[in-house]
């Protein structure tokens, strides 16, 4: 781990509750690093020079035969192809299915007061806006580090976060990709310990 920061092209800290967007290149290695533990980092993937192609969830679960992310998942895009592969992971069970938080989902959720409260859904559009991007291109995200066990009913359900403070993720690139982070904001469940935390980035070249 430590060679690997130390010949990072990238390493930035990315404040709780905020968006943030970097192109990942082909071969390039990103890290996800839960600083402080139990923090959800909701996370989308575009094809860097065609933003139409972009990461399925529908896809990587079939491909898989999982609706966990983890060592060896290849993220696969609407055009049927490898975006990213996870190389290393300390956490594990990462979410594919929960989605991100909005005002209509806090509102719903918890209580008509909670709808104006900051969510991912916030964040995505901030930085889909700085990127000259369309809301519309909103699309599947997958939950690093968030918790989300399926009942044997068949319902998901949020819980206490598994990851400790200096977990990671390692994701290869396949191509050339935008990486569109909202480090998640959320107060009203366990997903980040009712506390949101900074991450860290790291991008390095092999």
């Amino acid at each position: 781990m430590t060679k690997n920061i130390e010949n990072a092209i990238y390493n930035e800290k990315i404040s709780a509750g905020v968006p943030w967007s970097y192109i990942v290149k082909k071969g390039q290695t990103l890290r996800i690093i839960d600083l402080e533990g139990c923090q959800a980092v909701d996370t989308l993937f575009y094809n860097a020079n065609n933003h139409e192609e972009r990461y399925s969830a529908n896809d990587t679960v079939r491909e898989q035969g999982s609706i966990f992310v983890t060592t060896g998942t290849k993220l696969i895009s609407t055009d049927d192809n490898v975006m990213m592969e996870v190389i290393g992971d300390t956490c594990g069970n990462h979410d594919t299915l929960g989605g991100h938080c909005s005002a209509e989902s806090n509102t719903v959720r918890y209580a008509l007061d909670r709808k104006y409260m900051h969510s991912c859904r916030d964040n995505y559009l901030y930085e889909i806006g700085e990127l000259e991007m369309d809301p519309k291109d909103l699309t599947n995200n997958i939950n690093f580090f968030m918790n989300v066990p399926v009942k044997e009913d068949g319902h998901l359900i949020i819980v206490d976060g598994i990851s400790k403070p200096g977990d990671y993720i390692d994701m290869k690139a396949e191509m050339d990709i935008l990486v569109l982070v909202s480090n998640c904001p959320q107060l009203n469940n366990p997903c980040n310990a009712y506390n949101p935390t900074p991450v860290q980035m790291v991008i390095w070249e092999d």
